[in-house]
């Protein structure tokens, strides 16, 4: 794989890999159209987050910044803003109450953010049903952006954001999970981490006061009193109070203390995506660079290190033999 590595400055190698990407984001575009009926700009970025819905996991950490990032297009319709696509897809558990509840949250930002003239040309969210590996095998090679944002010290590994990687999209994360062997493969300058490590969440945790967050953050505060308001659910009031007083009051997996940095590391992946040959060199280094992750290896690792088991050599021609 590394050998990728020297076409990341060949003109005519990073044209065709656009092309490539651009190929797959109209194919995802037409799946997305199928399944929603929501029509969405091929040519915007695909920032995707696609896993199983958990509050460790911070879906919730992503659609409130959708929401921070609709309200900066409300203040300013005339910014220089580059249309971005957010697209979600995942299931809960059917007893995990909070996690549908974040669902339904995303489902219906989307529904009102979707048909907003002033905005939706701009910026869409689009919630895929039934996310399963056919489904997959179509929104991995069409992102941009992988959403990896769990609390550090909660994601064991996951494999996820190497597929991801694998297939040229960008990571935004923290440093938790496979995100930190990622940083170490692709390098500081291929990767967007953000917000506090697993040892800063700890020391936290014990006089962490996430109202402090909402009241000294204005758009944190705007974006939370919008849900709170119940714009987003006007024939079900109170629908999402569950989630508001959740954060206010406990934000077990430090949501609002990471909103900045995350908000920040957005608007980073904003300005790196103005130079479109800086971002596909940055997608190919993360193809290049993800054969680390190779099954086989982590099966030879797993082997040399704990089974300890010989290896068996296979003789004479399979594919005849199998015939």
């Amino acid at each position: 794989m590394r050998g990728i590595e020297k076409f990341a400055d060949d003109a005519a190698f990073c044209e065709r890999f656009r092309t490539i990407k651009t190929n797959a984001r109209k194919t995802l575009a037409r799946l997305a159209r199928e399944l929603t009926s929501h029509r969405i700009d091929h040519e915007s970025i695909f920032d995707v987050q696609v896993k199983r819905i958990h509050e460790y996991k911070r879906q919730l950490l992503n659609i409130l910044n959708v929401i921070a990032m609709w309200l900066r297009l409300k203040d300013d319709s005339k910014a220089d803003f580059i249309p971005r696509t957010f697209i979600f897809g995942g299931k809960a558990a059917p007893s995990y109450a909070m996690a549908k509840l974040i669902i339904r949250l995303v489902c219906h930002v989307g529904e009102m953010i979707n048909r907003d003239p002033d905005t939706r040309n701009l910026l869409k969210v689009v919630y895929l049903p039934n996310y399963r590996v056919t489904l997959a095998e179509r929104i991995f090679p069409a992102s941009d952006v992988s959403e990896q944002i769990s609390t550090a010290g909660f994601e064991a590994s996951g494999t996820g954001n190497m597929k991801f990687a694998l297939n040229g999209a960008v990571t935004i994360g923290t440093l938790d999970g496979a995100n930190v062997e990622i940083r170490e493969e692709v390098g500081d300058e291929n990767i967007f981490i953000f917000g506090l490590t697993s040892d800063e969440v700890a020391a936290l945790r014990p006089n962490y006061v996430p109202s402090d967050y909402y009241s000294s953050n204005p758009l944190l505060k705007r974006t939370i009193d919008l849900v709170k308001s119940n714009y987003f659910n006007p024939d079900s009031p109170g629908l999402f109070d569950p989630i508001v007083d959740s954060l206010l009051s406990r934000d077990d997996y430090m949501v609002l203390a990471d909103f900045a940095a995350y908000h920040d590391a957005q608007l980073r992946i904003e300005q790196a995506f103005r130079d479109p040959d800086g971002w596909t060199r940055m997608a190919i280094m993360n193809v290049a660079r993800s054969g680390k992750f190779s099954s086989d290896r982590t099966i030879r690792e797993y082997n040399n290190e704990i089974w300890h088991s010989l290896p068996v050599s296979v003789e004479g021609n399979v594919e005849s033999r199998d015939a």
